[in-house]
């Protein structure tokens, strides 16, 4: 199993905007070969930003590799900048492998 998730900072304030953004989009992930399973993760609020993560389960790192250069990703991912206001800085990619 392979994770992968991206942490976002947003503006106060701006949390339901996020969260509109990624119920509306068109992710495709359903249809893509070895993935599992999504989550977006709210975490904490400070004076500076909201904590955000998207939580996707993978059969394998391979698998994950492989929709990053399909079309169901560059079509998830077609209108991503279109609200850079809400956010302070760009997401921050992390990965994990299962090892138990």
């Amino acid at each position: 199993m392979f994770i992968a998730m991206n942490r976002f900072k947003i503006k106060p304030g701006h949390e339901q905007d996020f969260i509109d953004i990624w119920k509306n989009r068109e992710s495709l992930l359903e249809t893509v070969p070895g993935f599992r399973n999504f989550n977006l993760l709210q975490g904490a609020t400070t004076e500076e930003h909201t904590l955000f993560a998207s939580h996707a389960t993978w059969d394998s790192r391979s698998a994950f590799e492989a929709w990053t250069h399909s079309e169901a990703f560059r079509a998830a991912h077609a209108n991503a900048g279109s609200r850079r206001d809400i956010y302070l800085g760009h997401p921050q990619l992390e990965t994990f492998e299962a090892v138990l």
